[in-house]
């Protein structure tokens, strides 16, 4: 079985309780949803709920029980960690370009979650299931930089609060194409996509996502360099937003070009800045990290 547990956020609060987890898990749809509640496999706020209509309130802690549709081991593996911070509570990682951060189908090692195994000696919080130990957010495989892994379920819980508060901050170097000539916001709703399954886009009935983006510099003539600060965190938030409005992210070929002129191994973004409220002390920490070679490289290439 595995178990997921997530806050309610203030955009899906006062829905039902079968619309919040569709929106919550994107992997889930509705219709499953709907059979999960009326299974006895959802949880609020500790107590079992069974009713669909079931209306949730912002802070409301849902958990709910996925049956595994096959049983999937994790392997501790001494993969090298850049490790940026590290207490008793949780760590701070700069992930490389390349490495999955959790294990499925198709990606059974070499991931994030199998080297936090061996280097934590699986003393990793347990919220979010047996596939996702001391994740409490994610990054897609070919962007670098910084992610907070818990060690412990307080300490999870605490920054999963940040997170549905929008009080954390993270900080993404891109470049995209194009010229953009001045800083601005993206605010558009994203929910899975109706034409492709296996994409995310701009849709009515989508979560709210803001993505707030500064101009560092334009590139030649025809790419700039962007800082974009998540205001939300939605699955491909960053790269859905700048493909709206006609940027996509160079190396971006899920939303951008089919073919791209350089060989980036995926799109190029970096979460170079991270910082949140420590769970223990109450201190607010941030970390940074410094871009990776290739994209260092890249502004060399294209100054």
């Amino acid at each position: 079985m595995d178990v997921q547990t997530f806050l309610v956020e203030d955009d899906l609060a006062d829905k039902r309780a079968d619309l919040v987890i569709a929106a919550a898990m994107p992997q889930i749809t509705r219709s499953f949803a709907q059979k999960l509640i009326t299974g006895g496999s959802v949880q609020v706020n500790e107590a079992t709920v069974t009713k669909v209509s079931t209306k949730l309130s912002c802070g409301d802690i849902v958990t709910v029980s996925l049956p595994d549709p096959e049983p999937l081991i994790i392997t501790p593996e001494n993969i090298p960690l850049d490790i940026r911070y590290e207490d008793e509570d949780l760590l701070v990682v700069n992930k490389p370009k390349g490495m999955v951060v959790h294990p499925a189908p198709g990606h059974t090692d070499g991931t994030l979650v199998n080297a936090l195994l061996y280097h934590c000696g699986g003393q990793l919080s347990g919220i979010n299931g047996v596939a996702r130990p001391g994740i409490v957010h994610r990054i897609d495989r070919d962007t670098t930089g910084l992610l907070v892994v818990c060690k412990n379920d307080r300490a999870h819980l605490a920054l999963s609060r940040q997170l549905a508060e929008h009080s954390i901050t993270r900080r993404y170097d891109c470049i995209c194409d194009g010229i953009v000539t001045s800083d601005g916001t993206v605010d558009a709703p994203i929910g899975r996509s109706q034409k492709d399954r296996k994409k995310m886009g701009i849709v009515p009935d989508g979560r709210r996502a803001v993505t707030h983006y500064h101009v560092v510099e334009p590139l030649g003539k025809k790419y700039t360099y962007l800082q974009c600060r998540l205001e939300t965190g939605r699955t491909h938030q960053i790269r859905v937003h700048m493909s709206s409005i006609h940027h996509p992210l160079l190396g971006d070929t899920v939303y951008g070009r089919d073919k791209q002129p350089y060989d980036t191994q995926g799109q190029v973004l970096h979460a170079g800045l991270l910082g949140f409220i420590h769970p223990t002390t109450g201190e607010y920490m941030e970390f940074s990290a410094p871009l990776p070679q290739y994209f260092s490289d890249l502004l060399q290439k294209l100054h």
